[in-house]
């Protein structure tokens, strides 16, 4: 139990109705999951309002509720705290109620359309063989130290991610290190966390479904950085045109990684083959496991940041020539007659483009590449037609095919990426709605030396249809069918 006063500290507070003098039980923004004794947060979502549930609230046991307008009809046993954004106020509360352990580790942030996840995965498997306690926040899932726990969000909610923060406090993490959504800026996540760094990965036409436009996805992405505070350090690509950008207005110390531009952690590629590239960091030459300019982009970045933290340069290289990236980032499988199969998260044109450039340049040949790929339902729309016709450019052929639809019609999903096909590609695109059959066909296509690329799922153990989540893991159904070819 904590005491209301203590949770309100640093709280702009419009008005309050009711005693101060109230010990609180936990935080909750979830109406359904209130109990005796619980401050209740009554969050504007963006499909429900919060405010319309606070009787709920009250009558499952909650002794304090803030909200941004105190109802009409007010309980005289409650106390009411009425805030301008209560999303916001939630942020700093969660720090309070949980004791700031953002504070107690140095906490790195990591944002980007592209890139975050590995760039996250990648430094807490480097830190962690650096021999320090590491806590990780990311898609694939957080960790405190060894112990995994499932995530559902790339970003948790301010409740969440402070409670996990303190399990990582507790196991005496020295780091922490997180993927920082656009979401979760907008929402006000991570507000109340206290920042020893930033990184930004790049930024390209994501989640409009949710900004609207791609100024507001910007902006939100600039957030972060415009927060950080002197001590900090803003570590941008200075590649992306948007990096110079996120620099304009932190107070942090501005550093830059890149391949093309002068940089202060400066990268090339000297060679590059389906097993790892040869890459030169600066002035040192190290092999990597990882492939493609995408991942030359993600090692320079946990290059940076872990040298910025003052860790030995020797040490650091020789620990990422032995690291791989995060699962479903560019995973090959091999066949027995040689088909190679790439499995990858790319859910952006921009990442798509990524992955079949990557994988242009590594072919030796006249391989074919074979492209199953499919579209997010309830996502941004506007990206279906651009992923499709990417992939019929960089291709030879192309599957099109389910990917988690949810409330939408697959083939509906389907028939806007058809609209992106140029004419001249369209004999070698293909629409097969089931999932599992779309792969099947990319391999019975598929000779040897040819490449299969499965795109869009990455990590993920499931397919969502209709609110349900069905088990479904491109890599195993891959695995799968591989295993019935004969060399």
């Amino acid at each position: 139990m904590i005491s209301l006063s203590k949770i309100l500290e640093g709280v702009s507070i419009k008005q309050a109705i009711g005693s101060s003098d109230v010990a609180v039980h936990a935080l909750c923004f979830d109406s359904r999951k209130v109990v005796e004794g619980d401050l209740f947060f009554a969050v504007k979502g963006t499909l429900v309002d919060g405010h319309t549930f606070i009787d709920k609230a009250v009558a499952l046991g909650a002794k304090v509720v803030v909200c941004e307008r105190i109802p009409t009809d007010i309980s005289g046993h409650i106390t009411y705290i009425e805030v301008e954004d209560a999303a916001f106020s939630l942020g700093l509360m969660a720090a309070n109620f949980y004791d700031h352990p953002s504070k107690k580790l140095k906490l790195v942030g990591v944002t980007g359309t592209n890139g975050k996840t590995t760039v996250a995965t990648l430094l807490y498997k480097l830190f962690r063989e650096l021999g320090f306690r590491v806590g990780l926040l990311s898609t694939v899932q957080n960790k405190v130290n060894e112990h995994i726990i499932e995530s559902t969000h790339t970003t948790p909610d301010p409740i969440s991610l402070n409670e996990l923060l303190r399990n990582m406090v507790s196991g005496g993490c020295d780091y922490c290190f997180m993927e920082v959504s656009s979401h979760a800026v907008a929402q006000h996540r991570i507000t109340g966390l206290s920042f020893v760094g930033g990184v930004f990965t790049n930024l390209t036409h994501d989640h409009l479904d949710f900004h609207k436009t791609f100024d507001a996805y910007l902006r939100a992405k600039k957030a972060f950085f415009d927060a950080l505070p002197k001590p900090a350090f803003a570590l941008v690509n200075i590649d992306d045109r948007n990096g110079k950008v996120m620099l304009q207005n932190t107070e942090a110390y501005h550093k830059t990684y890149g391949l093309k531009h002068i940089a202060d952690f400066k990268g090339r590629i000297v060679e590059s083959h389906f097993n790892g590239m040869l890459m030169q960091i600066d002035t040192r030459e190290v092999w990597t496991r990882l492939v493609g300019a995408f991942n030359a982009y993600n090692l320079l970045a946990a290059y940076g940041v872990a040298i910025l933290l003052e860790q030995d340069t020797t040490r650091v290289l020789t620990v990422l020539s032995r690291l791989t990236g995060a699962e479903g980032r560019f995973d090959t499988l091999l066949s027995a007659n040689g088909i190679v199969g790439v499995v990858d998260y790319a859910h952006t044109s921009d990442a798509v483009e990524n992955v079949l450039r990557t994988i242009v340049d590594l072919r030796k040949g006249k391989e074919q590449i074979i492209t199953v790929l499919g579209c997010g339902g309830d996502r941004d729309k506007t990206k279906r037609p651009e992923m499709a016709a990417v992939a019929a450019d960089l291709s030879d052929k192309v599957i099109l095919t389910s990917d988690n639809p949810r409330s939408e019609d697959p083939q509906q999903i389907i028939r806007e990426m058809e609209a992106g096909v140029p004419v001249d590609k369209k004999r070698n695109v293909f629409s097969i709605t089931d999932r599992y059959e779309a792969i099947k066909a990319a391999v019975h296509l598929a000779q040897s030396s040819d490449i299969v690329l499965i795109a869009g799922k990455g990590h993920e153990k499931y397919q969502e249809v209709m609110g349900e989540k069905r088990p479904f893991d491109d890599k195993a159904v891959l695995k799968e069918l591989f295993k019935e070819i004969k060399d």
